[in-house]
This record gives C-alpha cells, structure tokens and sequence, in this order.
C-alpha cells in the first residue's frame, strides 16, 4: 500500500485551505518545486483517489439539510445505498451497523424536494422497516471546516499564507443565478476545473466566469473539500455517534467535540438524540479510548450510540460499483 509521506500531508493541508490554489503558490509556500508539487498531486490522485471538489453552503443559501436513519432487511441495504447515491441531494451515504441500516445526508434544494424524498419515495420503498429524519439546527464542525485542517502538517506561517479572506457573516441568504448553480455543479465534480473549462461548458467568457467563481468564494457559498481515500493514512475505524445531551450544555458539548482531532463533523439535530458526530480514529482500540476517556467525560452528556461505519457508499462524490 502506498505510505503517503510529510510533504504529501503539507500538500492536503494546502489543498483543504484553499482548493484553487495554483501548485506554483503550493510550491512556493512549501519550498519545493512546481513540479515536485505536481507530481506528487498525481500521485495522491492516482494512489488514494485525491479529488478536490467544490461544495456550496446551504446555510448561506437558506436551505436546510437533513440527516436519515434508514433501517432496513440486510439483502436491501446495499441497493438502496447505491440508488439513494446516485441522486445529486445527497452529500454522504454510509452503510452501517451489520448491513441492516444506511445513514443518508440530503440536502435538498426545496421543500417540494425533501418532501419527495422523505414522505414519498423513501417510505415505499420496499424492505424498509425504519425511517428516521433529523433536521440539522446548527453546525460546530464539518462544511468550510474541512478534517484536514487538524492534521497540523503546515505551520502557522504557511496557513497563513494560504489561507483566503474568510467570508463575511451572512446577514441575508444569497440569491443564485443560473449560471452560479451551473459553476457550482461543475465544480461539485472537479474543484479545481480551469477557467477556460468553466468557461467552455456554460458558454461564457473566462473573465466572467472568473469573476462569478471569486463572487462566489467571497460571499462563503463556495468552499472546497478534500476527498482522499483514509486507508493509506492508517485511519482505520469510522464510526458515527448519536449523542443525547442535556440541552442547557447542548453548546458546550457541541464546542468541545469540534475541538477533538477525531471527530470529522458534527452538528445539532433535531430528535432524541441532539447531537451526531462522525469520528475518525486509527482502530477500534483507539475509538474505544477516545470514547471512554474524551467524549464519555463531556458535560451534560446522557447516552451514546456508538454505530461502526462498514463502507461508505458515497462520501462527496459517487462512482457506481463494477
């Protein structure tokens, strides 16, 4: 297996600050060459499966996402993951828990398309046996904030250096033109696709495609994710826990979770359980000490589920099993 080194880690640190960010200004920062840069994002495409992708921040549009529980026979789960990853609302989709239950991240563009989902096509579908829906309420770690950034592979100095003019508060949610939902598509499958690529498929100029990207960027719409496969870096256990809170602490727990190394997101939800968390550790020993010593000592923390993630069916993007 290919063991990435610490100029490989520099390099994804680089590239969770900022995913457009020429391999000439890597290199500069890094002190290498363009080249060496290159080559070795080539290598990390070819070896882990290195995207860069563009996502857009539904909280800055006014939408609001959805996290769904979905239990179901074990001969159903697999189809049912790969039919729920092929639709574009969806960010995440994992199989979990023995094969019997699949955990689904939508976010859908409109009420008219949760309810599609959710009320229609989900409750049909046959072999289903349980269906639970959480409304996001409020993010502590994950979107803009990318793992990737706790891995501590660049000094201060060289973040720094990398790191754009962080948006503004939003006061208001913005509004898309069509050609911003046809950039923001585009970049959902390739983060860092040329202007003179954005510009060929929505047939426009490379100066306003340009300028509509960094609009984009500046009003925090646009942010960038690194997806890599975590098997060459030694992280081995994924789990996701379903957290029940004392909800006077409920901010308090949800602050020091993001604070934790392991924990790649976590939000409160709506339901019984207030908070989900998805971890990230070496092994089951090392989640089983960062459960028993971290999180089993937060304030206000009443019960845990602890649920192992068996495979992950889609992550960002989505390509079909052979």
């Amino acid at each position: 297996m290919y063991q990435p080194d610490a100029l490989d880690l520099r390099l994804l640190q680089a590239l969770q600050i900022d995913g457009r960010a020429s391999f000439s200004r890597i290199a500069g920062v890094l002190g290498v060459s363009d080249q060496t840069i290159a080559r070795r994002f080539r290598r990390l495409h070819n070896e882990t499966r290195l995207k860069v992708l563009g996502m857009a921040d539904h909280s800055r549009l006014g939408r609001t996402n959805w996290i769904v529980r979905l239990r179901c026979t074990p001969d159903a789960a697999e189809p049912l993951a790969d039919a729920l990853a092929r639709r574009p609302d969806t960010s995440y989709i994992g199989l979990m828990s023995g094969g019997t239950e699949v955990m689904c991240a939508m976010k859908p563009r409109n009420r008219q398309d949760r309810d599609e989902l959710l009320l229609d096509r989900i409750p049909r579908t046959q072999r289903v046996t349980a269906v639970d829906a959480f409304c996001v309420l409020s993010h502590f770690y994950g979107g803009p904030l990318g793992w990737l950034n706790k891995i501590d592979a660049l000094d201060a100095a060289q973040e720094a250096a990398l790191r754009p003019d962080p948006p503004p508060a939003a006061a208001q949610p913005v509004n898309l033109e069509p050609l911003d939902e046809a950039l923001l598509d585009l970049l959902r499958h390739d983060g860092r696709a040329t202007a003179t690529d954005l510009a060929s498929a929505t047939g426009q100029t490379e100066a306003k495609v340009k300028r509509r990207v960094r609009n984009l960027r500046a009003s925090g719409v646009l942010y960038f994710h690194v997806e890599h496969d975590r098997e060459p870096f030694g992280h081995g256990a994924e789990a996701v826990l379903w957290m029940k809170v004392d909800p006077a602490r409920l901010r308090e727990a949800g602050q020091t979770l993001a604070g934790h190394r392991e924990v790649r997101f976590a939000a409160a939800v709506s339901g019984r359980a207030n908070i989900v968390a998805s971890v990230l550790c070496r092994s089951t020993e090392e989640l089983f000490g960062y459960l028993a010593d971290r999180v089993g000592v937060i304030g206000g923390v009443q019960d845990i589920e602890t649920v192992p993630t068996l495979r992950e069916v889609k992550a960002l993007t989505y390509t079909p099993r052979h």
